[in-house]
């Protein structure tokens, strides 16, 4: 399994780059490892901040006592904490910049999707296209709310999901060889294996005033895959 990375501790809260794949906390089945259960076995009692699906990558906070996790609770609660992420979405925006103001709420008869519907919680998502491909565009997001699957779903609110999103999107991965013209399998490879089959998505930037009263502003890099996809579709752009 791949271990998370730290990107910055201290005796209070510790930062990490959670890879995809891996779970933020245990789930109701618990029968998968969690990033909070491996960070239990090293540091023994560690409290939840906040969360990140499965499959999105990128920056996490723990702490490690209870006063701290009151403090950085109640920073994310009141939005002192700015949030920043990168992905990948289907198609090109036609405004670059915008911001989507829509409820989220959960859909009654799906369990664990959520829906745009005016009983749901505000939620606020900032966007700015990055980069264009043609049947792509890369985009940074800020969020202003942190409900469950928010990008995703104002992503899809848009008409354009992120990329290999099973929920919201086209879950079907993507191939080199529907990127790059002319592609050949090389001779010992039976099948194609895809460059992306998760959704794009990964938390890269957290910036708020911590309880000492200093401005922690915490990158976490974009996983391989996500560069993976970028440089391909940079070095194809058609």
């Amino acid at each position: 399994m791949i271990k998370p990375d730290i990107i910055f501790e201290t005796d209070n809260w510790i930062a990490l780059n959670k890879p995809y794949g891996l779970l933020s906390i245990p789930d109701r089945e618990g029968k998968d490892i969690s990033l909070k259960q491996l960070l239990q076995e090293k540091y023994g009692e560690i409290f939840t901040v906040h969360r990140l699906d499965r499959n999105t990558s990128g920056i996490i906070l723990f702490a490690k006592d209870e006063a701290t996790h009151k403090f950085l609770s109640q920073a994310f609660e009141e939005r002192r904490v700015q949030k920043f992420y990168l992905g990948v979405v289907n198609g090109i925006l036609p405004e670059k910049k915008g911001i989507i103001d829509q409820p989220i709420a959960e859909n009654t008869t799906k369990r664990g999707v959520m829906i745009i519907h005016k009983r749901g919680k505000p939620s606020v998502t900032d966007y700015e296209v990055l980069e264009e491909f043609g049947k792509y565009s890369f985009v940074r997001f800020q969020i202003h709310t942190g409900r469950t699957h928010q990008i995703r779903v104002h992503m899809h609110y848009l008409g354009h999901p992120l990329v290999c999103d099973e929920i919201y999107g086209d879950p079907a991965p993507i191939l080199i060889s529907s990127i790059k013209r002319k592609f050949k399998l090389s001779k010992n490879e039976l099948e194609e294996r895809p460059i992306m089959n998760r959704t794009a998505l990964h938390a890269a930037e957290l910036d708020f005033i911590d309880a000492g009263g200093i401005n922690q502003k915490l990158e976490a890099e974009m996983p391989k895959d996500m560069r993976a996809l970028l440089q391909q579709l940079r070095k194809w752009k058609r």
